[in-house]
């Protein structure tokens, strides 16, 4: 027997940089503009226990950010994207 699959359109809302509030480009549902998505879910032993935390930042807030760190981000190059 088939299953009947359906087809899930999630059309993305709108989105904002957490850092400076900036609105990141979306025309037709498309991100125009790449941004930093980050999700993080507390466990045990943080003061945080089982929470979790969704947010965005814009790249030029991203750049700013890691040019603080005391230890460098570590960049690997990619050859194709899949």
């Amino acid at each position: 027997m088939e299953k009947n699959k359906t087809k899930r359109i999630v059309k993305i809302k709108d989105i904002y940089c957490n850092v400076c509030g900036k609105q990141i480009k979306v025309e037709n549902g498309i991100v125009k503009e790449d941004v930093f998505e980050a999700t993080k879910e507390w466990g045990y032993f943080s003061r945080r226990d089982l929470e979790v935390h969704r947010f965005n930042i814009c790249e030029s807030c991203y750049e700013e950010m890691i040019q603080k760190f005391k230890i460098p981000v570590e960049v690997l190059n990619k050859k194709e994207v899949m």
